[in-house]
């Protein structure tokens, strides 16, 4: 080894040690008859010193250091006269017998700070300078320990990592799917795989009974914050087992995951229906860590000449407590906010509980004083308290008043990164209609399982019939979820068929599946965590991409190494294919 020990490792106890340190110079001081280096690896920062008296070539040598120069400094660990205990090495320096510069550097395109001084776009290009800071590089070793928990947990419960293939079948349900063509096989393309939920079915088919991998996986699709074209997951599989084991065993990797790397006690996480998850917060993911339940007050508003309320579908509304002092520049910006084309609300109706009891609403043109203490009752409301009330179609209406919801919980400082709140919520609807391809699509995949009480319901009232199906939630955030798979042939032909299938086009898109179910399919089911997303969290972070050493931008692009690029004519040539971009 180049060196004897690392950067952040020198202490009180190394004081009259002869070292040798390697790493990149993080800044330099120059005061005149003495200079000071600080010495950066991933470890830390050590603070190196060069006299003018005791060697003026060294001396002089220091001052010509760079930034990000990479060094090779020996010498003898002393005690600091000016020591800076914000540091595990502040209380000691090096004071330098022998420096080699073992690389010297450009000036790097943003600082390589904590607080830099680079844009998000300088940053990606340069990302493996990025890397060298110290917020970026800690996500990192994060998001390895908590990879070794999972599979130290895993292991513990006799599950077998087994790696699935890369290149598979396209198949049409779900996302896009990134293709690739075969060479060999001219005109065929083999697909990137979405996730590996055949696979691992296969798996439970072949008796390999508890099965989990960290895969890499890949969706053509557009691109958010909490989104990249490939991404991680925890993907896992039992057999012999009902949804309770499910929800046992993995409430118990997500518990022992908050405890080992964050040293906190997750409690007993609680469940939630699918349906009470959306009459409360209009969403299959609410975030928990604030109350702020939707209130419905439609039979209690109709019948009074307000139009806006008479045609809806839905009237609910939440109440923000302590909100009442809210000016009407800032009930103004609340209904911007919902009016906004993400949103798509057309307006905001508000009741004010004032501090000396009175009521004052938006819409008391039409709702007397009495009528207003109804709605006051309704949402519980005391002197101070602010409530906020849309109106509209019911499914939609529900999704702007969770956004509402989410902003004010965001206004009141009630979305803290340092408090978690988990949740179950179960019993999602198996399909979903799709007006764009007028026909029913799986909400979560064609191998989930209806419950069984609701099969007769397929045929007669599809879109009441509910999944074994269940989604584990942090913070609002969707974190992992999965099913009961089917695991009999003719219900999966039933399936098939409800999906638009015809029994041809199940045979040759699922045909491998279906076979292998003729040969003894154990009852099996199993949940796959977003990776990048739980590291995300625990990192207290709003986006995944500094979670992922090299993530892609918003537009699907590696802007460091300039992918997607084109290919020159030879290697489209080869695969028999032609552009017309």
């Amino acid at each position: 080894m180049l060196r004897t020990t690392t950067c952040g490792a020198l202490t009180i106890k190394n004081l009259g040690e002869n070292i040798i340190l390697c790493g990149w110079v993080q800044k330099s001081r120059d005061l005149g008859g003495m200079t000071f280096i600080d010495i950066r690896d991933r470890y830390g920062i050590t603070q190196l010193v060069f006299n003018m008296d005791d060697n003026r070539e060294l001396c002089e040598a220091a001052r010509n250091l760079g930034r990000e120069f990479v060094i090779k400094a020996s010498g003898l660990v002393v005690e600091r006269s000016n020591k800076n205990l914000k540091i595990p090495t502040g209380e000691v320096e090096i004071k330098i017998t022998a420096l080699e510069v073992l690389n010297s550097a450009k000036l790097p395109p943003f600082l390589i700070d904590d607080e830099t001084d680079g844009g998000d776009d300088l940053r990606m290009k340069y990302r493996y300078l990025d890397l060298r800071r110290n917020p970026v590089r800690n996500n990192m070793i994060l998001r390895h320990k908590m990879a070794q928990a999972v599979r130290r947990y895993l292991d513990g419960l006799d599950f077998i990592e087994v790696e699935t293939p890369v290149l598979i079948k396209s198949t049409p349900e779900g996302a896009r799917d990134f293709v690739v063509p075969s060479r060999m096989n001219a005109g065929e393309f083999y697909a990137l795989p979405q996730s590996p939920q055949t696979f691992k079915q296969l798996l439970m088919v072949s008796g390999f009974d508890r099965y989990f991998q960290i895969v890499k996986c890949f969706r053509d699709e557009d691109l958010r914050a909490d989104r990249q074209p490939e991404f991680t997951q925890i993907d896992c599989e039992m057999s012999f087992i009902e949804q309770e084991d499910i929800l046992n065993t993995f409430e118990g990797l997500i518990r022992t995951l908050f405890k080992e790397v964050k040293n906190f006690d997750l409690p007993e996480v609680p469940r939630m229906q699918y349906a009470d998850a959306m009459r409360f917060y209009g969403s299959d993911k609410p975030d928990t860590r604030f109350d702020m339940k939707f209130v419905e007050i439609t039979d209690l508003v109709k019948g009074k000449d307000f139009p806006v309320f008479d045609n809806a579908e839905l009237v609910v509304g939440i109440n923000a407590i302590g909100c009442a002092s809210y000016t009407r520049k800032q009930v103004d910006e609340l209904t911007d906010f919902i009016k906004r084309p993400q949103i798509g609300a057309t307006g905001l109706i508000y009741l004010r509980h004032n501090e000396d009891g009175s009521l004052k609403s938006s819409v008391d043109k039409f709702y007397d004083e009495d009528e207003l203490k109804k709605w006051s009752a309704a949402f519980n409301t005391q002197p101070g308290d602010l409530v906020l009330v849309m109106a509209g179609l019911q499914d939609k209406v529900r999704k702007q008043l969770s956004e509402l919801r989410l902003e004010m919980g965001s206004r009141l400082g009630l979305r803290d990164k340092n408090k978690f709140s988990a949740l179950w919520v179960l019993d999602f609807p198996l399909l979903e209609w799709d007006e764009e391809t007028e026909r029913y699509h799986a909400m979560h995949h064609p191998f989930t399982s209806p419950k069984p009480e609701d099969i007769d319901l397929l045929d007669s009232k599809p879109g009441e019939v509910r999944a074994n199906a269940y989604d584990m939630v942090v913070n609002g955030t969707e974190i992992g979820g999965g099913s009961i798979r089917i695991h009999d042939r003719a219900l999966q032909a039933l399936m098939f068929k409800h999906l638009g299938f015809s029994a041809e086009e199940a045979q040759k898109q699922f045909g491998f599946l279906m076979d292998a179910f003729e040969f003894g399919a154990p009852p099996h089911g199993g949940i796959a965590f977003g990776f990048d997303r739980l590291c995300s969290i625990f990192a207290g972070l709003d986006t995944i991409r500094d979670v992922i050493a090299f993530p892609k931008n918003n537009s699907g692009r590696d802007v460091m190494i300039d992918s997607p690029s084109t290919i020159d004519d030879k290697q489209l040539n080869e695969l028999k294919i032609k552009t017309t971009a």
